[in-house]
């Protein structure tokens, strides 16, 4: 299967290549698995080592990895070179707390000695997305190497060059040269792939509907399975809140990667007495927005990733107003080359439209009104999502009172949601299973053995 890869920004083809064949994705397995039975007893102490040199490689090529997640996918180079820093942050955290995640527990039961203790599981194949390519493939590889085990990457198909660079910065950082291996699949080999006993495990990022084919292959071969998937967070402004603050928090919650984020903020349900001056400031806010060449640091809003990602959003806000929907400012394919949609911002929008029911991955931003703080929790729940959610107002325990009845996995209040490698993440619903970061994420790929010891006789 051969895949052409395009610059979002330009329409200019970048690169053309081949899926592996089933063969070939099987020996590079076989070399992962055996680089895998080798780090297996590399002490702790080297393998975070490893990470440190890592984050140096991260830093010392971070303009060109920026500029290479860039040209690839779209995003502003400003958010790439964070991206790229993001990572090296990643490395040097897990670097510094693996050890006390990963130290053995102790149990007091009925033998002489109870322990508890955290071993590698094997190769796990990730399986990872174009808008976040640097960050999210390091978000899973990190805890997961760091914890002793190997990994096959399957990247997009869209960031082929971020994905043989990751490939590359390991190498360069002194990890074994096949511990984490690239591999270019169709779904028939990523099938494959997982049906081999050396695959312990899967870890993907990306659309539910991905998740879930992905998850009944993991069942049908008995594989752990942690899925990050998609996500409708509710932006919640209560009757209290500061507006101005709000304003500027929800253009950047909803613009992160121009609106292609899972965490962005894609749902504002906003205080109905509130709802008309929010959004005014909102919608100026948006329209001020800078959208043009990624490559030009001046730039805040570059493309969607591709034709078919500007297709959609026409659809889903055809819908909207089709069904009494208002666009406040924006609205429209801009005239140029390259896939650019304006910073859209929509009124009157009900929990019906394609715009609140679905995931808008793109800088639309739908306004819903809420009667009072229980009917704003109301709206916010009323989705087949889980991921993450923001409360904003003046009052912080009564933000964490209403973000504790949010259902989701990560929850912010007065600030706009985002990951942190020292925090859990990850979704409830159809936004997926499991966890990553913090050592809740390391531990998600680990054997969790008990050792019990009894005195002879």
């Amino acid at each position: 299967m051969r895949i052409e890869t395009i610059n979002p920004a330009t329409e200019e083809v970048l690169e053309t290549y081949t899926t592996m064949p089933p063969a070939q994705l099987l020996a590079i397995l076989e070399s992962v698995d055996a680089a895998r039975r080798a780090w297996r007893g590399t002490a702790l102490r080297e393998r975070t080592l490893r990470l440190v040199a890592l984050a140096g490689v991260l830093r010392r090529r971070a303009e060109e990895y920026a500029r290479t997640i860039t040209v690839e996918m779209g995003k502003p180079i400003v958010e790439a070179r964070a991206e790229i820093e993001k990572c090296a942050g990643l490395c040097e955290v897990y670097a510094e707390r693996a050890e006390a995640w990963l130290r053995e527990e102790p149990v007091e039961a009925d033998g002489i000695r109870h322990r508890i203790v955290f071993e590698p599981l094997g190769v796990v194949l990730s399986i990872m997305p174009w808008n976040f390519p640097f960050w999210q493939a390091l978000r899973f590889a990190v805890p997961a190497l760091v914890a002793g085990n190997a990994t096959v990457l399957k990247h997009a198909s869209t960031v082929p060059r971020c994905a043989r660079a990751i490939e590359g910065a390991l190498r360069e950082a002194g990890f074994p040269p096949d511990l984490l291996r690239t591999v270019f699949a169709d779904h028939e080999g990523v099938a494959a792939l997982m049906a081999q006993d050396a695959v312990r495990g899967v870890s993907l990022t990306g659309s539910t509907e991905a998740g879930m084919r992905v998850a009944e292959l993991a069942g049908r071969h008995l594989k752990k399975v942690v899925l990050e998937l998609g996500g409708s967070d509710p932006f919640i402004v209560l009757e209290d809140a500061d507006l101005d603050l709000a304003a500027a928090g929800a253009v950047q919650g909803r613009m992160i990667v121009s609106g292609q984020s899972c965490i962005a903020a894609k749902r504002f349900i906003v205080d109905a007495d509130l709802a008309e001056t929010f959004t005014r400031r909102f919608a100026e806010r948006m329209a001020a927005l800078v959208v043009g060449d990624p490559l030009d640091t001046a730039t805040q809003v570059g493309p969607v990733v591709s034709a078919a990602a500007v297709q959609a959003l026409e659809a889903q806000l055809a819908d909207a107003l089709a069904q009494g929907a208002r666009v406040v400012t924006g609205g429209t394919r801009l005239p140029r080359p390259g896939y650019y949609f304006a910073p859209t911002v929509v009124i009157g929008v009900i929990p019906a439209m394609r715009l609140a029911a679905e995931e808008v991955f793109g800088p639309i931003a739908p306004v819903l009104a809420a009667r009072d703080e229980e009917d704003a929790i109301r709206l916010a729940n009323a989705t087949p999502y889980g991921l993450g959610g923001s409360v904003w107002t003046r009052d912080p325990t009564r933000g964490e009172r209403v973000a504790r009845r949010l259902e989701a996995g990560t929850t912010f209040v007065n600030r706009i949601v985002k990951s942190d490698p020292r925090m859990p993440f990850g979704g409830i619903k159809r936004s997926g299973v499991g966890r990553e970061l913090s050592q809740y994420g390391l531990r998600e790929f680990v054997n969790v053995k008990g050792i019990s010891v009894y005195a002879h006789g």
